[in-house]
């Protein structure tokens, strides 16, 4: 099996969609379709059931998942320390951005380049289902996550930014011409949740499950990234809650951002696993500190 379609076959597994795979890996979905056959035809079963509503991996299909996780990792990081060896780097530090706004930190990365030329650093998106499993996995070192994060085996360390909320609506919503809103407009009209359960302080963190007055904020639908929930948005069918950042990062002729007046500030914080401290997570911990926290 080709390293390539090993990554198709994870991606697969986990994203069980054979067009959100095709996106991510930005292949064709046909190529995903050929590698999942191709496999198939070499163990001799079936690794995925499909159906017109689902894909779900098979018996034989979640032990190859679990027999590959471990060998693609290590394959995977090899290559990296190779490539980082090639370029005279010793190792790379990893950092997962759940947020979509790398290019405002820019500071903290060139700073942490310019301290330690010996170091790689690479940043890629960190989506909110399963937040923490890459950390858990080591895929990376470091995750911008909103907070509070209150897991036993991660650490939180110092702020990276912090930034006001807006709420979003589709261009011919209701709402869609005032100045600003209140959280309350939340309760009135519902709200997109996850497709998968979230750690539920850390999803009321985010999108409370209660107005300020305590009425219920009710998820009328659910989206697993931020394309999904923009076209639920777009039609009208629910209003949502975002960091400020995206009216600048995500512009569309079908959406209006509406300031939230009356909602907490978003903090974003590093946040690593505890037992896989190592050097260049210190460094760039210590980086965030010197330069300090960014008002956004």
């Amino acid at each position: 099996m080709e390293l390539r379609d090993i990554e198709i076959f994870l991606t697969l597994a986990e994203e069980l969609h054979f067009g959100r795979t095709a996106e991510r890996l930005h292949v064709s979905p046909a190529r995903v379709s050929q590698a999942i056959k191709k496999q198939e035809r070499a163990i001799g079963a079936e690794l995925f059931e499909r159906t017109s509503r689902a894909v779900r991996l098979t018996t034989v299909g979640e032990r190859l998942r679990d027999d590959l996780r471990p060998v693609y990792r290590g394959l995977r990081q090899s290559l990296e320390r190779a490539r980082a060896a090639a370029l005279g780097k010793m190792d790379i530090l990893r950092v997962g951005m759940m947020p979509s706004n790398a290019h405002d930190l820019r500071a903290y990365w060139d700073t942490f380049r310019s301290r330690h030329p010996e170091w790689g650093l690479r940043i890629r998106h960190n989506g909110f289902i399963d937040p923490f499993a890459p950390l858990r996995a080591g895929d990376i070192d470091l995750l911008v996550s909103w907070t509070p994060v209150e897991e036993p085996d991660l650490t939180v360390g110092p702020v990276l930014f912090t930034e006001h909320r807006v709420a979003l609506a589709a261009r011919d919503h209701l709402l869609a011409d005032r100045k600003s809103v209140s959280v309350e407009v939340l309760g009135d009209y519902g709200v997109i949740g996850s497709t998968t359960p979230l750690p539920g302080y850390w999803e009321d963190a985010f999108m409370p499950f209660q107005t300020p007055k305590g009425r219920p904020i009710d998820r009328n639908h659910t989206a697993d990234n931020l394309d999904a929930l923009y076209t639920i948005v777009a039609a009208g069918e629910a209003v949502n809650s975002l960091g400020a950042h995206v009216t600048r990062y995500y512009t569309r002729p079908d959406i209006v951002y509406l300031p939230l007046h009356d909602a907490p500030r978003l903090h974003w914080s590093l946040v690593w696993r505890t037992g896989a401290e190592n050097d260049l997570v210190r460094a760039f911990v210590q980086v965030v500190r010197d330069l300090g926290t960014a008002a956004l």
